[in-house]
């Protein structure tokens, strides 16, 4: 039995309801029924059919709703990439696509009851059933917008198989190599090699995966940033910048020199000078964290460098239409000096903004997050990925944009904090683009010319060891750290995969040249970790043979970041303490 205030309250909430709510229904309903009386008399008046089932208490609920919910109101208007505005305007050009089906998965064909089968309003909006389209170039386009009557939650399940499937090779082949002794970059590259396209083919939707394994460049850099010190940059910028700007004429030009005298273009000479000097970041700067070399000397002047590379690549880019003769040389200037005027205009604002805002908007994030680092942690990503779209925004690089809001972070006390937050997020999504890199190189490829790739990538390490060895050597450094240097970034970086996508597509690099670069560059990158194994022999040997001094206390700068991360909780726990206290 209810006792009796459960019973008043009953009632009051009863009268409520009826004094709110069924007034608007009502006259919602006999505006409703006096249209449907106009109606019926209207064809009784022109001795039509008797009165139906349409009379209905239903039928009336049912022309009320659609009063009230049209179907046409959740129509998204047609905007310029729509299909007859796009056609009508001459945007686009018509094109024969086939649109494929996936076939269903055997294990849903045998179960005879499934949940989704309840909630499945429409069978063409079923995430199973997204279909792909395929152009006469064989070109496949995955549906990322389908429409629909009702907003319906979309799924690519295809998209979370993929990554699933990169994520477990990767770590399977970062455990096996781990096992055996050998660094788990190799890992992460061979898988990413065994489940590509080279190899089985496991995964389909390699532009998207590749797209999200993005995140891991961006993260390395970031977290590449907030270890940087403006300090230390200062000591080795001179040999970082002027150097770097060196090493990437000096290629440019020993390329095209070498070109012309063997009858070739010129301008296929420079860009492929251009394209050897890049170096792979996420690479070298992942070895260099594992060895913790990071606060070396020669560490600092390899990232340095780095970044120089990194900065330098939207200026490449802008060389690239004079080189392939879709643009004059008037332009290419016009568009370099473009694009270095917003690069120092941008640098120039991060500058203003990390000392007026960022040491106060972390202070009120720490203030906030006293409980939990989740909303710091949520903050510090939300931080990088504005300033690398904002970088990008600009024509800048996505890569310079993350690197920039890592060191506007490290000039605070809340550097490492930072880090030991962001850590975890980096080291996962590194691996998942080392991985997605992997995919890039087809096994069957470089095994079928593996003799002439290895030694195409045989002569680019020593090249690139010689070349930038003797520059750093020419800043005044001894030869211990210029030869650590030269052989830290005497690989192909995963960048060139880009610039020679852009070559291809201006008619810049063609037929056999296009192949035998995209396969060193894929060589390149599978023997780094080998490379970096024979450094150490490397140096030992220049000691036995007195080209090194054996005291190593001159490679080392500034101090550990050990010290940083010892007293990082008791920084934030004073932080957050006299935030408390204000």
């Amino acid at each position: 039995m209810r006792s009796s205030s459960e019973v008043l309250f009953l009632f009051i909430v009863s009268v409520l309801v009826c004094f709110v709510y069924l007034p608007s229904l009502s006259f919602s309903l006999l505006e409703t029924k006096s249209d449907l009386s106009v109606e019926i008399n209207a064809t009784e008046s022109n001795g039509s059919r008797p009165r139906s089932r349409e009379d209905s208490f239903a039928d009336i609920i049912d022309r009320a709703l659609e009063k009230e919910f049209t179907e046409n109101e959740q129509t998204e208007e047609a905007d310029a990439g729509s299909f007859n505005n796009s056609v009508a305007g001459q945007q686009a050009v018509l094109e024969t696509v086939a649109r494929v089906k996936p076939k269903k998965n055997d294990t849903k064909e045998e179960k005879s009851f499934q949940l989704h089968d309840v909630f499945n309003l429409d069978n063409e909006n079923r995430a199973e059933d997204t279909p792909t389209l395929i152009d006469r170039r064989d070109n496949v386009f995955i549906i990322s917008n389908p429409k629909s009557k009702y907003p319906v939650l979309q799924l690519d399940l295809r998209l979370i198989s993929d990554l699933v499937v990169v994520i477990v090779s990767a770590t399977c082949g970062g455990i096996a190599f781990a096992c055996a002794g050998q660094p788990v970059i190799t890992g992460y590259l061979l898988a990413g090699s065994v489940i590509g396209p080279g190899g089985f083919s496991f995964v389909s939707e390699l532009v998207q995966v590749e797209t999200v394994a993005q995140f891991g460049v961006i993260f390395l850099l970031f977290a590449l940033g907030l270890e940087f010190s403006v300090t230390k940059l200062r000591v080795v910028r001179a040999v970082a910048v002027l150097g770097g700007l060196l090493q990437i004429f000096l290629f440019m030009c020993l390329c095209g020199i070498t070109a012309s005298l063997c009858g070739g273009k010129a301008s296929e000479g420079i860009f492929v000078g251009a394209f050897l000097s890049m170096s792979s970041t996420a690479v070298v700067l992942k070895f260099l964290m594992e060895r913790n070399s990071i606060n070396a000397l020669h560490g600092q002047v390899t990232i340095g460098t780095l970044i120089l590379q990194d900065c330098a690549v939207g200026l490449l880019f802008a060389l690239l239409p004079v080189l392939g003769g879709t643009s004059g040389v008037l332009q290419g200037v016009i568009s370099m000096t473009k694009s270095l005027v917003l690069l120092i205009s941008f640098l120039a604002i991060l500058s203003i903004l990390s000392r007026a805002c960022v040491p106060w908007f972390l202070k009120l994030m720490i203030s906030l997050s006293s409980q939990t680092n989740e909303l710091y942690q949520l903050a510090s990503v939300a931080f990088c990925l504005l300033v690398a779209w904002c970088s990008d925004k600009l024509g800048l690089s996505l890569e310079l944009g993350s690197f920039a809001a890592g060191v506007m972070i490290s000039t605070t006390d809340l550097a490492q904090h930072t880090l030991e937050q962001v850590e975890p997020i980096r080291n996962f999504f590194a691996a998942l683009f080392l991985a997605s890199i992997g995919m890039l190189i087809h096994v069957h490829f470089l095994w079928n010319h593996v003799d002439i790739l290895l030694a195409a990538v045989i002569l680019v390490i020593i090249i690139k060891t010689f070349v930038i060895a003797t520059v750093v050597k020419g800043f005044g450094y001894n030869n211990k750290t210029s030869i650590l240097v030269g052989m830290s970034l005497a690989q192909i970086g995963e960048f060139a995969f880009v610039l020679l996508s852009r070559a291809s597509n201006l008619h810049l690099v063609e037929g056999k040249l296009y192949l035998l670069l995209l396969g060193t560059t894929a060589l390149s990158l599978v023997t780094t970790p080998l490379l970096f194994k024979l450094i150490p022999a490397v140096v030992h040997l220049g000691v036995l043979l007195r080209w090194f001094s054996p005291d190593s206390g001159q490679s080392e700068i500034g101090f550990k970041a050990d010290g940083h991360r010892s007293d990082s909780s008791k920084r934030i726990a004073l932080m957050v303490q006299g935030s408390r206290n204000s």
